[in-house]
């Protein structure tokens, strides 16, 4: 079979060591986005995943690297492709992810993954709050503040958590995006306004522990594997429980990696049911496809909540990495070229050509 691996690679940021611009975080090495670039690629894959991705895939399939940018669009339609493996996260505006899927549609090439209409909702952190309120899944009470005055008469309880609208990877999340006075809410709001000129997302902290969940297939044959659970001791002494992206990409590294995860997470069957059905019906009422990571933080009353959800997730290869998805799927029994060729597989199996 011939299978086009579509993808962004992601270029170097630059990380700027500024603890005075984060007053709840000055003795640790944080980043900043003063020049709006520190991390505009977060969301690319480097170059190692790219190959390991069409590694795995090479060993029973002909694949053709095709990268998304400007020229993507006549690489595809010239290429005899009988499915693209979908990992881009497309290039510019709000709906970007959902860029290459449009694409193949206008095609008509099938491809794995979400539709571009449940990318496009997904990275709207609002948007999917919506849809998931409609559908009575529990999410934290929110606001979307176009700038502080919108935030500030807002009628929600400190703590309060600030991210910007339309993003992933942790970008624009940082320690200093738990906000617990007018003061300090203003300055997180103004941050997303100026850095990322996108609204705020503004919502309600929940204080419970955090989990992620990776699910795997369609239908009735939609697995979930088992959670991972991030373990907030683990972070500096004087990091919030929240993982940023300082914690992501700055503190939790290759070379001086931390024990940031729990997999499968130390949790009751009670809960851990709850998760899952959790998930189960946000992976449906989102009609996502084929696989996508969902992250959960309880309530004050151990409730989950759904934070947000991931349909193209991240899956860097090298387990010192602790990519989450990657990491379930390993605690599920698939090495991560299992991992990469079962997607295909169920997306395969969704268009009737397995």
């Amino acid at each position: 079979m011939n299978v086009a691996l579509v993808f962004n690679q992601k270029r170097e940021s630059i990380l700027i060591d500024s603890p005075q611009s984060h007053p709840h975080s000055s003795p640790l090495k944080t980043a900043t986005a003063p020049e709006k670039v520190a991390d505009m690629y977060a969301e690319w894959d480097t170059p190692e995943t790219i190959n390991a991705v069409a590694r795995a895939l090479s060993l029973y399939h002909n694949v053709t690297m095709v990268e998304a940018d400007a020229f993507a669009f006549e690489k595809l339609r010239a290429g005899n492709f009988d499915i693209v493996f979908n990992i881009a996260e497309g290039m510019n505006g709000v709906t970007r992810e959902a860029q290459v899927p449009a694409m193949l549609e206008f095609l008509g090439m099938p491809y794995t993954g979400s539709d571009p209409l449940t990318l496009a909702i997904s990275l709207d952190k609002a948007r999917t709050k919506e849809v998931l309120s409609y559908h009575g899944i529990p999410t934290a009470k929110f606001i979307v503040a176009h700038s502080f005055e919108e935030a500030a008469t807002a009628s929600l309880r400190y703590p309060l958590f600030v991210k910007p609208l339309h993003e992933g990877s942790s970008k624009g999340i940082y320690n200093s995006s738990y906000v617990t006075t007018p003061e300090s809410l203003k300055q997180e709001v103004e941050r997303i306004l100026s850095n990322y000129e996108q609204p705020a997302l503004v919502e309600e902290y929940l204080p419970g522990r955090e989990f992620t969940v990776a699910l795997l297939g369609n239908g009735s044959e939609l697995k979930v594997f088992p959670p991972v659970e991030l373990n907030f001791g683990s972070l500096p002494s004087e990091a919030l429980p929240v993982y940023s992206y300082e914690a992501k990409w700055l503190w939790d590294t290759k070379n001086s990696p931390i024990e940031v995860f729990k997999c499968p997470a130390p949790i009751d069957a009670e809960l851990n049911a709850k998760i899952e059905r959790i998930c189960r019906k946000t992976f449906d009422v989102l009609k996502c496809r084929d696989w996508s990571r969902i992250d959960v933080r309880l309530d004050a009353v151990g409730e989950p909540n759904v934070i947000e959800i991931n349909p193209l997730p991240g899956i860097l290869p090298d387990p010192e990495e602790h990519s989450c998805f990657p990491m379930a799927s390993r605690a599920a029994g698939l090495n991560y070229d299992e991992m990469i060729n079962a997607v295909l597989n169920v997306a395969l199996k969704r268009l009737g050509k397995a």
